[in-house]
């Protein structure tokens, strides 16, 4: 056993010294792909819906490829520790990109909602499998610094990515906004089979199995469940029966899951995920994270333009200050949890932010600009310090073996909190707003303040900013609740294991 871990550690110092620069390049333009396709598609959809028509459904162009990438991931995380990351990493993209070319000659939106779900499919590929990738290639004393890298990939994508769509589809056509895709991802797919060399591992005692039934079963699960929080309160009410029967549906499936993974030789999700306290702290304080960053990401900007008066750039403006002093934070953030550990690091982090979110409906109305944005400034630097301390963390206390399914289950919790807390505040959002504007048929004066900015009537504004408050302090109680998840669940020293480069 010892001679195995020297040569699976002397395979990946060979790597990380003469390779481990390409591959980095490599995990980082894969990772731009997933990250653009989340921003890019939004700014055109005037210009597809005007092409394709389909204009009741387009909100599955980003629904769909969520559900895709969310209900993968534990499915691909357990493949890398199966097969190896590289080939896992490969035919994601490859699926990502034969996606992106469907997309771009889709003939009706029925069509593109289709393929946009083949995007996702190998999306939840390049997501779980570049932050794998991240840990086997660095130790832990060097890992910061290709997450604050692969952070700051994300935070140029947020930013650039909107506008990029809309210069795209204004000056081109929308198709290149999937087209685009293939040259990037050329490149990386070029880069990854040419320099990324994993070192050979033994066969194990018993041929692999791989857990198809067990993967199937997640799927459909996740499937039925994540359409459910989707679609509930938007496309048909909370307690009709299409919610009540995929409910069901889904309670249903989550029995059939549990019992096919007890009787798996290798589950997809195996019971230590959630037996091991660290892991299952982890899982459940990105989980509401996931929750918490619905508040900024998706009401900010209808705020800042209905009840600050700003235009849509300068109102993507004011969410984007976040994706600077995140990957800043995050950089910055080794420092601290080599002083007080990962745990507690995180804490400091999750509890700053607890009282930014939550000064946020004590902001005065209407307010000045600079004032969110400082929140968000400050609210991005908290979130720094609390995210990448715990995936560190989680990856530094498994082996090579463990690390994908690991990486991928709070990459999972982290989506699966996004989704809830989209269907959740979405739902309280609705609620003060019909209450604040004499009932639910009066909600369409929403778009009308979308549309007329600052002259929207001033009930219309103090409408929307009530409900943005309440969203914003359900945002600080997600934050509270991973703050006594992490104190009374996680151990105060996570058990990292000292032979990490195996």
């Amino acid at each position: 056993m010892g001679g195995t871990k020297d040569a699976l550690r002397d395979g990946a110092r060979h790597t990380g010294t003469d390779r481990r620069g390409a591959v980095v390049a490599a995990l980082m333009l894969t990772m731009a792909l997933a990250a653009l396709d989340a921003t890019i598609v939004s700014t055109a959809v005037p210009q597809i819906v005007g092409d394709l028509g389909g204009f009741s459904v387009f909100s599955w162009l980003f629904s769909g490829y969520l559900l895709a990438v969310t209900v993968s991931l534990p499915v691909y995380g357990k493949l890398s520790d199966v097969f190896g990351r590289k080939p896992v990493l490969v035919a994601g993209a490859a699926l990502f990109l034969l996606g992106s070319l469907l997309c771009a000659a889709a003939w009706n939106m029925g069509a593109l909602i289709a393929f946009r779900v083949v995007q996702g499919l190998g999306g939840g590929a390049l997501q779980g499998t570049v932050q794998t990738l991240a840990a086997d290639l660095y130790p832990l004393e060097e890992r910061p610094r290709i997450q604050a890298r692969l952070s700051t990939v994300w935070a140029v994508s947020a930013v650039a990515g909107p506008g990029l769509g809309g210069v795209l589809a204004a000056y081109a056509d929308w198709r290149w906004i999937f087209l685009v895709n293939l040259p990037v991802g050329a490149v990386a797919l070029w880069l990854v089979v040419r320099h990324l060399h994993e070192p050979r591992r033994p066969a194990p005692g018993t041929r692999a199995r791989v857990d198809w039934a067990g993967a199937l079963a997640v799927f459909a699960c996740g499937g039925v469940l994540l359409t459910a929080l989707v679609q509930g309160g938007v496309a048909w009410p909370w307690l009709s029966a299409p919610s009540l029967a995929l409910f069901g549906t889904g309670l249903a499936l989550v029995a059939v899951v549990v019992v096919v993974e007890r009787r798996a030789a290798q589950p997809v999700i195996p019971g230590w995920v959630w037996r091991r306290r660290t892991i299952a702290a982890v899982n459940l304080a990105l989980g509401a994270l996931g929750l918490l960053m619905v508040a900024p990401s998706v009401f900010l900007p209808t705020y800042a333009q209905s009840v600050l008066g700003l235009a849509p750039v300068a109102a993507g403006f004011v969410l984007s200050v976040w994706t600077l002093s995140w990957p800043l934070s995050a950089a910055l953030s080794q420092h601290v949890y080599r002083r007080i550990g990962f745990r507690d690091t995180a804490l400091l982090g999750i509890g700053a932010a607890a009282l930014i979110l939550l000064a946020f409906p004590f902001l005065p109305y209407p307010g000045s600009v600079w004032q969110p944005v400082l929140l968000m400034l400050l609210l991005g630097a908290a979130l720094g310090l609390f995210q990448l301390p715990l995936i560190v963390g989680v990856q530094a206390t498994v082996g090579w073996s463990e690390r994908g399914t690991a990486t991928a289950s709070v990459l999972f919790c982290r989506q699966t909190g996004q989704t809830v807390g989209a269907a959740l505040f979405g739902a309280v959002a609705n609620g003060v707003l019909a209450a604040r504007l004499g009932g639910a048929g009066d909600l369409d004066a929403v778009t009308r303040a979308l549309d007329s900015g600052g002259t929207a009537p001033e009930a219309t504004r103090r409408a929307i900013a009530d409900a943005v408050h309440a969203v914003y302090l359900g945002a600080s109680c997600a934050a509270a609740l991973a703050f006594l998840v992490l104190l009374f669940v996680a151990p105060r020293t996570f058990p990292v294991l000292t032979d990490d480069a195996r």
